[in-house]
C-alpha cells in the first residue's frame, strides 16, 4: 500500500513579531493564508526509513533524519510504538528556505500520510500536537485555509474567508536561514520595547470581505526589514513587481521569497510576466488562496 498527500504552501499576511523569549523563539501574532502552490508526500512500507525527493531545488532538500517529512513519521511510530520504516518520496514544488514554509507542509504531509497508511487512528489534537512538536508553521500545513497563530505562530484559530485571492511569487536565487532572518531582527530591535504582537482588525475583516484592495492597505511583516537587511537585492524585486500594478508587495514569511497581490487572475499573469521580463528575480508562479490544508489525494 502507498499514500500520497497534497500539501499547500502559505503566505504571511501578517507577521507580528515581539521581543525574544527567554527560550530562544518569539511571539507572534501570525496570520496565515494557503496558497495554491503544492508538496505530494507520498509513504509506502519499506525495510528502513528512507527519504527521496524530486522537483524543483530537490537537490537542496536533506534526506537523513532532519527532514520534517521523516522526524514526523518518526515521532507517530514512536507514540504508537511501531518502527518507522516507510520510503518517503517528495515530490517538490514549494520553493526550499523561501519563506512559503515547504519544509512544514512536508512535515505535515508526511505525518497525515503515515497515520493513514499505518492505521493508527490519531485524533485531530494528536496529529495537531505532534506538528507543534516538530515547528511553528506546521500544524497550519495541516490544517490549511485561514488561521491566525498565536503563541509562536503554533496555537491556531481559524479564520474566515469571504473570497479568493490572487498572488504572484517570486523565488530569489538562494534561500535564507529562518534563525538567521530572527537574529537580524534581534540586532535591529535592539535597545527598543517591541509592543505585543496582535493582529490587524482591519486585516482580520478584508479577508473576511475577501476584498483584495482592503487587504493590500493592511498585509505587513516585521520580519522583511530584517530580511532586506540580509539579501538587499530583493527591494529590486519588490519594486519590480509593484511597478507592474501589483496592490501590495511583501517578502513571504522569513523570505526570501517575495509575494505580489493581485486584483484578479489577469492581473497576476501580467504582474508574472513583468517579474519575468525584469531580471530581478529567479522563478515567478502564480497562486490563489485559500487552499485546503493537508489532503489524501490516493491510498492504494
Amino acid at each position: 500500500m502507498s499514500v500520497t498527500v497534497r500539501v499547500p504552501a502559505k503566505v504571511n499576511v501578517q507577521l507580528a513579531v515581539g521581543a525574544a523569549r527567554p527560550d530562544g523563539f518569539h511571539d507572534l501574532a501570525n496570520v496565515f493564508l494557503a496558497v495554491g502552490l503544492y508538496d505530494e508526500v507520498t509513504v509506502a512500507p519499506a525495510q528502513e526509513l528512507r527519504v527521496t525527493c524530486e522537483g524543483p531545488d530537490a537537490a537542496h532538500v536533506p534526506l537523513d533524519r532532519t527532514n520534517l517529512a521523516a522526524r514526523a513519521a518518526i515521532a507517530l511510530a514512536e507514540r504508537h510504538g511501531r518502527s518507522p520504516d516507510v520510503h518517503l518520496h517528495i515530490a517538490k514544488d514549494i520553493p526550499v528556505a523561501g519563506g512559503m514554509a515547504g519544509g512544514s507542509a512536508d512535515g505535515a504531509g508526511a505525518l497525515l500520510a503515515c497515520d493513514t497508511l499505518w492505521g493508527t487512528g490519531a485524533s485531530r489534537e494528536e496529529l495537531l500536537e505532534i506538528c507543534a512538536e516538530l515547528g511553528s508553521d506546521v500544524p497550519f500545513s495541516l490544517v490549511g485555509g485561514a488561521a491566525l497563530g498565536v503563541g509562536r505562530g503554533e496555537q491556531l484559530t481559524a479564520l474566515e474567508v469571504g473570497g479568493t485571492f490572487h498572488w504572484v511569487f517570486a523565488t530569489a536565487g538562494r534561500g535564507l536561514s529562518t534563525p538567521a532572518v530572527f537574529r537580524e531582527f534581534d540586532r535591529l530591535a535592539e535597545g527598543r520595547d517591541l509592543p505585543e504582537p496582535v493582529a490587524s482588525r482591519a486585516l482580520l475583516d478584508a479577508l473576511g470581505k475577501g476584498d483584495p484592495d482592503a487587504l493590500a492597505a493592511a498585509v505587513s511583516n516585521d520580519l522583511q526589514p530584517a530580511t532586506l537587511s540580509l539579501f538587499p537585492d530583493l527591494a529590486r524585486t519588490l519594486a519590480a513587481g509593484e511597478e507592474a500594478g501589483a496592490l501590495t508587495s511583501l517578502v513571504s514569511g522569513s523570505g526570501p521569497t517575495t509575494a505580489f497581490l493581485a486584483r484578479d487572475p489577469d492581473a497576476a499573469e501580467r504582474i508574472a510576466q513583468a517579474l519575468r521580463a525584469s531580471g530581478t528575480c529567479g522563478s515567478v508562479r502564480t497562486a490563489s488562496g485559500p487552499a485546503p490544508g493537508a489532503t489524501v489525494v490516493t491510498a492504494l
